[in-house]
């Protein structure tokens, strides 16, 4: 027997213990809880062939329609393989384009921030010299406006001396001058 034939047969049997079952549930007056489907049931729903009564009986057309109940039940399963398969790929090509476009987004994004941080640095740096230029012209002035004071007051002739010392001498020799 193959598997078919053994699910088959498990299937028949199980079907008349069923039939059993529920009449002498019914004969007890409860009602029989409904057994679950077997997992596996193929799409197309083929009836096995059915022996004649007759003596004769034709095994190798038994066997050719089961090996054709077989073939076309996995060439079902190779169409639903491959149309899944085929959905799958085309998910997995999509995906990769948009990581492939993610991917080239995000090194724009960064190449641009890059490049909008060293623009950044660069104004930091030129405004920093600015000022930097600017004290040290400001320094340079006031220094200049020190030394030219200072220099203007020793040649004004500012002196720390006594005011009325040489005002007397002056006024005495004016006096001396008037009487001559």
């Amino acid at each position: 027997m193959s598997d078919t034939e053994e699910v088959e047969y498990e299937e028949k049997e199980q079907g008349e213990e069923d039939i059993v079952d529920a009449e002498e549930e019914q004969e007890d007056g409860g009602w029989a809880k409904p057994k679950p489907k077997p997992a596996f049931m193929p799409q197309t729903s083929l009836v096995p062939p059915k022996i004649p009564d007759g003596e004769k009986v034709d095994f190798d057309d038994i066997h050719r329609k089961r090996m054709e109940k077989d073939l076309t039940e996995l060439q079902t399963l190779i169409e639903a393989h491959f149309e899944s398969r085929k959905k799958e790929e085309e998910e997995l090509i999509n995906l990769t384009d948009r990581i492939e476009k993610r991917r080239s987004e995000r090194a724009e994004q960064v190449r641009i921030r890059t490049e909008k941080e060293k623009e950044r640095q660069n104004r930091i740096n030129e405004e920093k010299a600015r000022k930097e230029e600017e004290e040290f012209k400001k320094k340079a002035e006031d220094d200049a406006k020190k030394k030219k004071v200072l220099t203007n007051l020793q040649f004004s002739g500012y002196k720390t001396e006594k005011k009325g010392g040489p005002k007397k001498e002056n006024r005495a020799r004016e006096e001396e001058s008037d009487l001559k």
